[in-house]
C-alpha cells in the first residue's frame, strides 16, 4: 500500500461535505422529529390528547418510513428531492433523503424518552393549571432531556452510517470517495482512510453524546 500518493485535499474535501450533510440532516431532524415525538405521545392511548385514529395512523406511516432502506428510499425520494432542492446529486441532494429516514426514527426516540417522564410530575403541573404548551415546554421537555440528548446521539451516529450510503447514488462525501476510488477503482488505501475517518467521526459523536447525557442526568 503507498498511501503518499493518495489524494489528501480532496479526501479534505470528502470530509467537510460529510460533515456539512450530517450538520445540516441533524439540524432538520431534530426540527421535525422532536415535535412529531411530543406529537406521538400526546395523542397516544392514555395521552393528554388522546387520538387513537390520529395516532394509529402517524405511528403507521412512521414504522413504513422506518421499514425501507435507505439506499431504495434515496432512490424512490429522487424526483421529490429534485423538487425540493433542484438536484438529486452531492450534499444538498442528500439532504431530504437523509431526513426522510432519521426524523421518524428519532421521533421514535423522543416518544420513547417522554414517556419515561414521570407521572406524578405531569400529573402535578395539570393540577396547578398548567396549560398542554407548558407543559410540554416546562415538563416534559426539561424531566426527558437525559434521553433525549441519548436519541439525538444514536440518530446522529445513525446518520453517519447513512451519509456514507448516500455515495451510492452520488450524494457525496466520504462514502462517495470510497466508492468512487476505494471500491471502483481498487484503490484500497483511500477505502482504509475513509473507513478510519468515519470510525473516529463516530467515536468522538458517542463521546460528546454520553458527556452530554451524564452531565444532564440527575444523579
Amino acid at each position: 500500500m503507498n498511501f503518499s500518493e493518495i489524494d489528501w485535499p480532496e479526501i479534505g474535501h470528502a470530509t467537510l461535505d460529510t460533515l456539512q450533510m450530517l450538520g445540516l440532516s441533524v439540524i432538520f431532524t431534530f426540527i421535525v422529529g422532536l415535535p412529531l415525538g411530543i406529537i406521538l405521545y400526546l395523542t397516544s392511548p392514555g395521552g393528554m390528547l388522546q387520538s387513537r385514529a390520529f395516532y394509529s395512523l402517524v405511528s403507521a406511516i412512521i414504522n413504513i418510513l422506518r421499514s425501507v432502506p435507505f439506499v431504495i428510499l434515496m432512490i424512490a425520494m429522487i424526483p421529490l428531492t429534485r423538487a425540493i432542492v433542484g438536484t438529486s446529486l452531492g450534499v444538498e441532494g442528500a439532504i431530504p433523503p437523509l431526513v426522510v429516514a432519521a426524523a421518524p426514527f428519532f421521533a421514535r426516540l423522543v416518544e420513547t424518552a417522554v414517556r419515561e417522564v414521570d407521572r406524578g410530575v405531569i400529573e402535578a403541573a395539570q393540577s396547578m393549571g398548567a396549560s398542554y404548551r407548558q407543559i410540554v415546554w416546562k415538563v416534559l421537555l426539561p424531566e426527558a432531556l437525559p434521553g433525549l440528548l441519548a436519541g439525538i446521539t444514536i440518530t446522529t451516529v445513525t446518520l453517519v452510517s447513512y451519509t456514507a450510503m448516500s455515495g451510492l447514488v452520488g450524494g457525496g462525501g466520504l462514502g462517495d470517495l470510497a466508492i468512487r476510488y476505494g471500491y471502483q477503482r481498487f484503490e484500497t488505501e483511500v477505502m482504509i482512510i475513509t473507513v478510519i475517518l468515519l470510525v473516529v467521526l463516530v467515536q468522538i459523536l458517542q463521546m460528546i453524546g454520553d458527556r452530554l447525557v451524564q452531565r444532564f442526568s440527575r444523579r
